[in-house]
């Protein structure tokens, strides 16, 4: 089979691999598609201190079962959503694998897993025409049947999508809200759509790239803002006769955006640190007074649980949440060099492989 393999930074390559087998608990999928996102991008070019090398990338995965290992829940009988594993089924896997025993887990705070592992990064992931799905996914529930009218590329979104939905969770997005979100990319623009579905009667997207509000118009912000050509804290406060907006959400990993959320933000608003920074950029100035005179509340935002990935898949079969348009590139996985560089550039919103 051909996969995408990455040896070391920027050396990423397209070669033949055995097809895996299905060891006890496992299962073997033949990738029908995997899109691409800026973690890819940034494992290509600085790598990751979490993967071992080579490995096979890529995380947002959906295809269709091609073998059943032994052992599996399921296999003889039933698996714990009722549904046994069949050859043939139509799947989505989640990226970020808790391990479901740690204290974390334990509390249904699977997130920040103490023993939190991923596909791409300690198993070989989606750039690939089949794909191992280890045991530990099927233990914790990570395995999701996708419906027959949902298209496979939709159902590679369910992953980003379940990131977004936890963190709109933490910030409690709900009716009515004033909505703001910092960047304008696929993460924003899902943001956009889910804000919506969740109740909020007004969404702002600001970006510093017009060209890039351009192609985010399809997921249909209230107001979209140029920061380089209008200050966007007084224009959301202007909209808002004063008083700022009730969550503002950071879709972008720049340390101004996120000083720049705090000043936005309405009293007893919610900040979402969305994003996050580089590791060696990663100190924001940081107004504890707005937090304090404004009572805020200000969240942090990483991965989502397998629970996330159930219902961002219901969201996108149900059509709550559209994520058609916003696909704007597919390729094939001889291709995945250019795709990762589409997505570096900024040129399109979501690039899915199809191997």
């Amino acid at each position: 089979m051909k996969v995408a393999r990455l040896y070391a930074p920027g050396d990423l390559r397209v070669e033949d691999l055995p097809v895996p087998e299905a060891g006890p608990g496992d299962l073997i999928i033949r990738v029908r598609t995997c899109s691409t996102c800026g973690t890819d991008a940034k494992i290509f070019r600085f790598g990751h201190h979490h993967i071992s090398l080579p490995r096979v990338l890529g995380h947002e995965v959906a295809g269709e079962i091609t073998e059943v290992g032994p052992e599996v829940e399921g296999h003889d009988g039933e698996s714990q959503d009722g549904k046994g594993w069949s050859v043939g089924d139509r799947v989505q896997i989640i990226a970020a694998i808790p391990d479901g025993v740690c204290f974390f887990c334990r509390r249904g705070q699977h997130t920040v897993c103490e023993d939190l592992e991923s596909i791409g990064y300690q198993y070989d992931g989606g750039f690939a025409e089949f794909m191992r799905v280890p045991g530990k996914v099927l233990a914790v529930d990570g395995v999701n049947k996708v419906p027959e009218h949902v298209p496979f590329e939709e159902a590679s979104l369910t992953e980003p999508l379940a990131c977004v939905l936890n963190g709109q969770e933490l910030a409690q997005v709900g009716e009515g809200d004033v909505v703001v979100i910092l960047g304008a990319g696929p993460i924003g623009c899902l943001h956009v759509r889910l804000a919506r579905a969740r109740g909020a009667s007004t969404v702002v997207l600001v970006d510093v790239n017009q060209g890039r509000l351009d192609l985010a118009a399809r997921a249909e912000p209230d107001v979209s803002i140029d920061s380089t050509k209008d200050d966007p804290i007084d224009a959301v406060r202007k909209m808002t006769d004063g008083r700022g907006a009730d969550v503002v959400i950071t879709a972008t990993g720049v340390g101004q955006a996120q000083e720049q959320a705090l000043e936005m933000a309405a009293p007893r608003g919610r900040v979402s640190l969305f994003g996050g920074l580089p590791k060696d950029d990663s100190t924001i100035r940081f107004d504890s007074n707005l937090v304090h005179y404004g009572e805020l509340s200000v969240f942090g935002a990483y991965g989502s649980a397998p629970r996330h990935n159930r219902e961002a898949l219901s969201l996108i079969a149900d059509g709550k949440v559209r994520v058609d348009d916003l696909i704007t590139h597919r390729m094939p996985l001889a291709d995945v060099h250019r795709a990762i560089e589409t997505v570096i550039s900024g040129d399109g919103l979501k690039v899915v492989i199809e191997p």
